[in-house]
């Protein structure tokens, strides 16, 4: 029975470590981060007045290729940084969880 604590505190453990985890930006890089997010936000509010007011299917397509490609490339900047520093800064201290952290990522990327 006490092994069946341990693993439910090891995963508790788990978790809160994975829900910790943080990434020290510049001002600069939050602000240009959010105002990308801003950006799509607004894109994804168009399509949805969009649809509200039966635009045609064609235009809101458009519109979704739009917003597609601007997470598309908001994921390609967090994904540079993350490799830049988070996996660099790993590989140097000699470890490589953050390297096979990003291969899963990637995994599920490329789906």
């Amino acid at each position: 029975m006490s092994a069946k604590k341990s693993v439910s505190e090891n995963e508790i453990h788990a978790e809160a470590a994975c829900c910790c985890r943080t990434k020290v930006r510049t001002e600069k890089e939050h602000r240009d981060l959010i105002n990308r997010l801003s950006r799509i936000e607004g894109q994804i509010r168009g399509i949805r007045r969009m649809v509200e007011e039966d635009a045609y299917c064609i235009d809101i397509i458009n519109q979704v290729a739009a917003a597609n490609a601007a997470l598309n490339s908001f994921t390609k900047v967090i994904l540079a940084d993350h490799i830049h520093t988070c996996v660099t800064e790993d590989v140097q201290a000699g470890s490589s969880e953050k390297v096979d952290e990003l291969v899963k990522t990637l995994q599920k990327l490329m789906k």
